[in-house]
């Protein structure tokens, strides 16, 4: 029997129930809970840690902990956290601060979670739109309620006349019977629209407008005038952080303290977690997947793999073309993953002091810093990066971890998190380094206007363009959800219609990626969900 070496130094045998590939969070999450349900499980990431874009680095040492790429957790399930036990292996969330919109002319705009208060931070700027505002976000929530539980569904096979497809789309349309013909008009409007149409009809200030546009355009090839956008906020309006829909909060160690409780779990019920081992191919014969190949020769026997990587990795480059069909392979290699996104990871020797708030309050150092001064802003800078340059003026979304966690910074500094939009998507494939360095410099001078010295209070500084991203994470496109959040790629579509319910046409092989439905986000939901296919069609298989 053919035995290898597992990362903790014991030997295995090559037979697995289970083959996952890819050891990000989904991926971690599907092995948990396999061998919880008693499967032998072993997970192959190709990195020498496991985590996906959900990882914290030391790339200025060991007293400094940064988050790579991801940086804020909301849409974990808390059914999720409790099922895998992730609180008992460390997992710990600080919540989040509100939102804190510093502007160049000294004013600012804050988001306090208190009514009363955020009615006067608004009123600063509209008395219109602070009498608006809640009555807009409470249309948002109740939107989120209808549309949230079907982030968590499996989705039915639109289309399909075969009874047991026709049964669960009935099942889905008996989900939204208590949907009105407003509502389901809202419904029709949000997922179509753009965020400027959503946005412009409530709210005439600048600073409001720029503030909640930034949610429908974050991590996305998309500036707030294109349609779809409104989905992506209320995508993001739907997290859940103890019981607070909306919440969001920063994970102990960074978003490696997820991924590392989630490894945690895994091994804890059973599972194998191998860093280092990048497949070469997924084996299949006669239309039936039998294991993986691994880049350094080892070979790995299972009659399920569930491959969480980018789609354009899992069904062009590790399976050979024939064994797809030709309209599947067609959508795949349609499938978009564009982005313009640029991380900077920054520490600095003390906190930013900002000239429309010069004293240190938690609830905006520890909340999200967002450079965006109008929605005009943003669609400028994104049509400057459509035309094929870094956008002048780039938004930011800017968190500051360490205010919470000072387990990730020595006393007295801090580490600052820059999640910026936008340089051309060409740069994935063709990187332009001198101009990448230029626009980090734009971005942190942004800073500085706002926060003046901050400049010189930074220590270190790494800035991770989308090059780097498809490179060292291979996050496709430097794509952070593995493919667009737009309406032709989301649901049943995510990421081929007819297969978004987490098969492939190959029989044995899963998809559980952030580009299938659920994902885009840490979420954990296609991890979770593809677990009952595996098992369902393993007593299917054995009782066949």
């Amino acid at each position: 029997m053919l035995e290898l070496m597992s990362t903790d130094g014991t030997v295995m045998d090559g037979n697995f129930d289970v083959i996952v590939v890819g050891g990000g969070h989904n991926g971690l999450v599907a092995a948990a809970y396999l061998a919880k349900a008693g499967l032998k499980v072993c997970v192959c990431e190709a990195r020498e840690v496991v985590g996906g874009a959900a990882v914290s680095e030391h790339p200025f040492g060991p007293a400094y902990t940064v988050t790579s790429l991801s940086y804020v957790v909301s849409l974990l399930p808390p059914a999720l956290i409790a099922d895998l036990n992730l609180t008992e292996h460390g997992y710990h969330v600080y919540a989040q601060g509100p939102y804190f919109a510093p502007r160049a002319d000294g004013r600012y705009l804050s988001m306090p979670s208190d009514p009363a208060e955020r009615f006067e931070q608004i009123s600063k700027f509209s008395q219109r739109d602070a009498e608006t505002y809640d009555d807009w976000d409470a249309r948002m929530a109740r939107l989120g309620d209808i549309l949230g539980p079907l982030l968590e569904r499996i989705p039915p096979k639109i289309g399909s006349k075969r009874p047991g497809d026709l049964l669960k789309q009935a099942g889905l349309i008996a989900g939204l019977r208590d949907v009105d013909v407003r509502t389901a008009g809202e419904i029709t409007r949000l997922l179509t629209s753009s965020m400027a149409d959503v946005i412009e009809d409530d709210f005439e200030s600048d600073a409001l407008r720029g503030l909640l546009s930034v949610s429908g355009c974050i991590g996305t090839w998309a500036g707030p005038r294109s349609a779809g956008t409104a989905y992506v906020m209320l995508h993001h309006h739907v997290g859940d952080l103890d019981g607070t829909a909306g919440a969001w909060g920063f994970p102990r160690g960074g978003m490696g303290g997820v991924t590392q409780a989630l490894a945690r779990s895994a091994r804890a019920f059973g599972a194998k977690i191998r860093t280092l081992a990048d497949v070469a191919r997924i084996n299949v014969k006669d239309g039936r997947v039998t294991g993986v190949s691994l880049e350094n020769g080892d070979e790995l026997r299972a009659p399920s793999v569930i491959t969480t990587v980018h789609p354009s990795i899992s069904f062009l480059k590790l399976i050979e073309a024939t064994e797809l069909p030709t309209d599947f392979l067609t959508d795949v290699k349609r499938w978009k993953s564009r982005s313009g996104t640029v991380k900077i990871n920054l520490v600095v020797d003390r906190l930013p002091s900002f000239t429309a708030h010069p004293q240190f309050d938690p609830q905006i150092h520890g909340g999200t810093i967002v450079l965006a001064e109008s929605l005009d802003d943003l669609e400028n800078a994104y049509q400057e990066a459509v035309a094929g340059r870094a956008a002048r003026v780039p938004f930011a979304d800017v968190c500051i971890p360490s205010v919470f966690d000072d387990t990730l910074a020595p006393p007295g500094e801090h580490v600052v998190s820059m999640f910026t939009q936008w340089v051309p998507h060409t740069w994935a494939d063709e990187p332009d380094a001198e101009e990448l360095s230029s626009y980090a410099a734009r971005v942190i001078a942004r800073m500085d206007a706002v926060a003046p010295g901050f400049t010189d209070s930074i220590q270190h500084q790494q800035v991770i363009g989308p090059h780097e991203m498809q490179r060292d994470y291979r996050l496709t496109g430097g794509n952070i959800f593995h493919g667009e959040l737009t309406p032709g790629q989301m649901f049943h579509t995510r990421p081929v219609a007819g297969y978004a319910d987490l098969r492939t046409p190959i029989a044995g092989l899963y998809q559980a990626g952030s580009s299938t439905h659920g994902g885009g986000g840490v979420t954990g939901i296609p991890g979770r969900n593809v677990v009952s296919r595996v098992l369902s069609d393993r007593r299917w298989w054995r009782k066949g």
